[in-house]
């Protein structure tokens, strides 16, 4: 009995000290930083939005989930004592639009690319519908300032838009393009070589600044550098399996070591293989 006992005082020992662990692990990491003048980026964990602030209110993105919709609304109206006024939504994927009811419940006019609504809809992703959607291009004007929405086209999704801020010379570009970091794992919901040409219309235009959905700032060259690896991966997964190789052996020979400096190169590297080559067979006809 007494053997029974200290067990159980052991046990609840190790608990009350794996607790606060637990806790740390579960804390949500969130900042808000200026990258120039009036524009700003919000961290949540391992997703990034900007936000503009104008007198008239405030041109937020991405809202990533409802609790981190939440606590930036919060410290914005804190900061700068002005509400959302307008959300615009990357693309369709959830881990970055979810939580917009949080915006338009308060007031904000939610914009996207058309076939991001559609797909929103369809899919009944956790996030508020658009209120206004476009094809090409759109141009949102508050409190004097300017934010151009433009299409880039089928790449990482098929409703992906960019958003350029003149003034500030920044890009706000999500997960179709990354700073010396490869792609996604296997590359799911992609379109090649789609993808290389929607990375071409943002270097078309005027910046300095590329501000990625994640990982670190960069700038143009850094999208540049991004589509050079998917070009290379493309190349050569598209040379292998026209040589006949499966893609096992794809994985043992393509090594891109140009990249190997680059963040998640031991990761996910045979997965971008994997993902190209399931992206080639299916629009690849051999003899």
């Amino acid at each position: 009995m007494i053997g029974w006992a200290r067990a159980v005082l052991v046990m609840a020992a190790v608990l009350m000290a794996a607790t606060p662990a637990a806790a740390q692990q579960s804390e949500v990491k969130r900042s808000i930083t200026q990258v120039a003048g009036d524009l700003y980026r919000f961290q949540n964990n391992f997703h990034f939005s900007v936000f503009l602030v104008t007198e008239e209110g405030v041109i937020a993105t991405d809202p990533i989930d409802a609790e981190a919709a939440a606590w930036l609304q919060a410290e914005v109206m804190e900061r700068f004592n002005q509400p959302i006024r307008y959300v615009v939504y990357s693309h369709d994927h959830r881990d970055h639009i979810a939580g917009g009811e949080v915006f338009k419940e308060a007031g904000a006019v939610v914009v996207a690319h058309e076939n991001a609504k559609q797909t929103i809809i369809g899919e009944q992703r956790p996030t508020a519908v658009p209120d206004i959607t476009f094809d090409e291009r759109m141009t949102l004007t508050l409190g004097g300032h300017t934010v151009e929405l433009i299409s880039v086209g089928p790449s990482h999704s098929n409703n992906m838009i960019v958003a350029h801020f003149p003034v500030e010379r920044a890009v706000f570009a999500v997960d179709f393009i990354s700073v010396k970091r490869l792609p996604f794992r296997t590359l799911s919901d992609a379109y090649f070589p789609g993808w290389m040409e929607a990375i071409r219309r943002v270097e078309a235009i005027d910046f300095d600044i590329l501000l990625p959905g994640h990982g670190a700032v960069g700038t143009k060259a850094d999208a540049a550098d991004h589509r050079g690896y998917l070009e290379a991966l493309y190349a050569e997964v598209l040379a292998a399996a026209r040589a006949g190789k499966s893609v096992e052996e794809m994985k043992a020979s393509i090594t891109l070591d140009a990249y190997k400096d680059w963040g998640q190169y031991d990761k996910w590297r045979v997965e971008n293989i994997e993902g190209m080559a399931a992206n080639i067979a299916l629009h690849r006809r051999g003899n």
